[in-house]
């Protein structure tokens, strides 16, 4: 699920009691973990197209560190405010259709060209908060570039593996990841996306959907009262 894990993890760890700037830094960890994992099953795969990758993740890099920065100086109140919101676009976009390919014919180079300060964007999204950041990944590579899905999540897992080392960097430099809970985190990423993974195919798509939806309006609602 696209940016559902951080969703999940990052309020998590607020409610555990670290500070906002601490559980953001804390979870980036096994979120480096989680894309370099991914990465590699592409590889071994041989779903790997990462020169074009690496161009897409060029620009996210100057933005991750800015919305880095950003992360560390916020208010607590306000960053969770602002993640309880986007908990809630995440529960939105979650309820709506999957997104389809585009016809690559209808694609200009100069809306091609847009994507890349899309990235820029997205990569201070990305490095401020996190969560969800690859529903707007997906949604950039499939509509300003007229990737196919199958390389839009390729491009999509190096391209967070990308900007999250500088953005992870900001964070260890400001003094704010605990290792030990991120350890244990990333630890917990891998068995999560291996249940994920066997629900989904016992279960279906919808019935993870469903419970990653009600359990991310709970959370929003903990942050809102807090």
């Amino acid at each position: 699920m696209a940016g559902g894990g951080s969703a999940l993890s990052l309020p998590l760890l607020i409610f555990l009691g670290f500070d906002a700037a601490v559980a953001n830094g804390t979870n980036r960890v096994a979120i480096l973990m989680e894309a370099a994992a991914g990465v590699a099953s592409f590889k071994k795969n041989n779903h790997a197209h990462f020169s074009q990758s690496f161009k897409f993740a060029l620009p996210t890099i100057p933005g991750a560190i800015l919305g880095a920065i950003y992360a560390t100086r916020i208010d607590d109140e306000l960053f969770k405010t602002i993640l309880a919101i986007v908990m809630i676009l995440i529960v939105i976009s979650l309820m709506l259709p999957k997104p389809h390919e585009a016809a690559a014919e209808k694609f200009s180079q100069g809306r091609k060209a847009l994507v890349y300060p899309a990235m820029f964007m997205i990569g201070f999204y990305g490095g401020f908060v996190q969560a969800g950041v690859g529903f707007l990944l997906m949604a950039a590579l499939l509509h300003l570039f007229g990737e196919t899905l199958v390389r839009v999540n390729m491009h999509k897992v190096f391209i967070v593996m990308i900007f999250t080392i500088p953005a992870l960097a900001v964070f260890i430099l400001t003094d704010n990841v605990n290792w030990p809970a991120a350890i244990v985190l990333s630890a917990g990423a891998i068995l999560g996306g291996w249940w994920a993974a066997h629900m989904s195919v016992h279960k279906g798509d919808h019935f993870i959907r469903a419970m990653l939806g009600v359990a991310m309006v709970l959370m929003a609602i903990k942050l809102f009262f807090d």
